[in-house]
């Protein structure tokens, strides 16, 4: 039975940048706010609208990116549609004529449309699940000491963003503030139980070669990405949030791939580029204290990869 929160809900300060969705206020229903999305609790049921925010290194930056949170949502929808018989999940409905039965007329939903998703609640794991298939990020940096990563030894000889020999599961845990923390899988098994944690290792493996399979024929290579899982009421594990996007994934394009450095990306590239120059330079520090603007070259930029993502994954032009 669906909780009918209808009327009571009332979204206001919508804050829009240059055609952009910044932020917004609700009031009638609890909701909290992460880096890129608001979250809206509805009683048996989460709204997740995904706005339009960047962040890198753990900032929220001041420049948004046109169109992101409709890539976001769009891809996330994709995935869970097509991925039903590998995990269940929790995705209800995207459409906003449902969403609206649930939240009333708001006056704003043509600004929700594309970039919302009504989610059954879950009880969210208190672990990431990772999946690499190739060499990269923290991995890359843990393999340069030891040839592990979270404990699994891996080959010698390995450069960066090297093919793994097959992918591997490498969970973190969920910081409350900083950095997450890769672990090994008995940690893990730890932190949520023996039972759980394999069951969680083995959706997140069987989905990373389903959508690393789909995405190689469309020219692209998902080198690694993070999954979230939670329990719904009957104690069964499900897949939650956002899935598979470049916000949670390193998507690189195939015929440009060459092994030995960093790869071309459909994700934050440009972006991280630019704030590395500047922080080499001292212009930033990599906290929240005078956060810079991205040039509009920048943006553009990772727009067009985000929406290029979604035109080859999905094979819809938006």
């Amino acid at each position: 039975m669906n909780t009918q929160i209808g009327k009571d809900i009332v979204i206001k300060n919508v804050r829009i940048e240059n055609g952009c969705l910044v932020d917004m206020e609700v009031s009638g229903c609890p909701s909290r706010s992460g880096k890129v999305r608001k979250i809206f609790d509805l009683g048996e049921e989460l709204l997740f609208i995904a706005t339009d925010r960047i962040s890198a290194f753990d900032v929220i930056l001041p420049t948004p990116i046109a169109r992101k949170g409709e890539v976001l949502t769009g891809l996330s929808k994709f995935w869970f549609e097509n991925t039903t018989n590998i995990v269940p999940n929790a995705m209800i409905s995207t459409d906003i004529d449902e969403i609206c039965i649930r939240i009333g007329n708001t006056g704003f939903d043509s600004l929700l449309v594309g970039r919302s998703m009504l989610m059954r609640k879950c009880k969210p794991l208190a672990i990431e699940c990772i999946v690499r298939g190739y060499l990269a990020g923290s991995g890359w940096k843990e393999y340069k000491k030891s040839e592990t990563v979270c404990g699994i030894l891996l080959p010698p000889g390995l450069v960066e963003s090297s093919k793994l020999p097959e992918p591997i599961f490498t969970p973190s845990t969920k910081a409350e503030a900083g950095h997450d923390e890769n672990i090994t899988f008995g940690r893990a098994t730890d932190i949520v139980g023996q039972l759980v944690a394999e069951q969680a290792r083995d959706y997140s493996i069987a989905m990373y070669k389903f959508a690393r399979d789909y995405a190689a024929d469309r020219g692209i290579i998902i080198a690694d990405t993070k999954f979230e899982f939670g329990l719904n009421d009957d104690n069964k594990l499900v897949l939650i949030d956002e899935v598979l996007t470049p916000d949670s994934s390193r998507f690189w394009p195939a015929e440009q791939y060459k092994p030995g450095g960093p790869q071309m990306s459909f994700d934050k590239q440009f972006v991280r580029d630019y704030l590395e120059v500047l922080c080499r330079d001292g212009k930033w520090d990599k906290t929240e204290k005078n956060i810079p603007v991205l040039p509009d070259g920048v943006v553009l930029e990772t727009t067009r990869k985000y929406v290029e993502a979604l035109e080859w994954l999905v094979s819809w032009p938006i």
